[in-house]
C-alpha cells in the first residue's frame, strides 16, 4: 500500500523530523527539487525521510557550508581571493558544490548534497 504526499505533507515530514534541523522554508525547497526528479524520468520516488536526512544539509549560508566543510581555511581551500567581492566569493563556493554536489538556494538559506 502506498501513498502519495503533497508537498506541503512532504515538508511537514522533514520540518518534524527531530533528528535533522530543517527549516520550513528549506523543507519546502527539497521536497520541490526531489520532486524535480520525478518529472524528469516520470517515475515516483520513494519519500524516506531518513534517508534524506543522510543526503541532504540545510545551512544558513554558502559561508556556513564552506566553513563547515573546509575549516577554517576554506579560503584557501577554495582558492578565494580575500580581496573579491562578497559576491565572487559566494560564485566561487557555488561552483564548488555544483562541481560536486547538489545545491538548492532557497530564501533563507540553502541546501547541499553530501558528497
Amino acid at each position: 500500500m502506498e501513498t502519495t504526499l503533497s508537498t506541503s505533507e512532504a515538508a511537514d515530514i522533514l520540518f518534524n523530523d527531530k533528528n535533522a534541523n530543517w527549516s520550513y522554508n528549506g523543507s519546502i525547497a527539497l521536497v520541490e527539487h526531489l520532486e524535480g526528479y520525478e518529472e524528469s524520468p516520470g517515475e515516483e520516488l520513494k519519500f524516506d525521510y531518513v534517508a534524506i536526512r543522510c543526503d541532504f544539509s540545510e545551512y544558513a549560508s554558502l559561508q556556513e557550508w564552506a566553513h563547515n566543510y573546509f575549516g577554517e581555511e576554506y579560503i584557501d581551500a577554495l582558492a578565494i581571493d580575500i580581496t573579491s567581492s562578497y559576491d565572487a566569493m559566494r560564485d566561487k563556493i557555488r561552483d564548488y558544490i555544483n562541481d560536486h554536489g547538489e545545491l538548492i538556494e532557497f530564501d533563507g538559506g540553502v541546501i547541499v548534497s553530501s558528497f
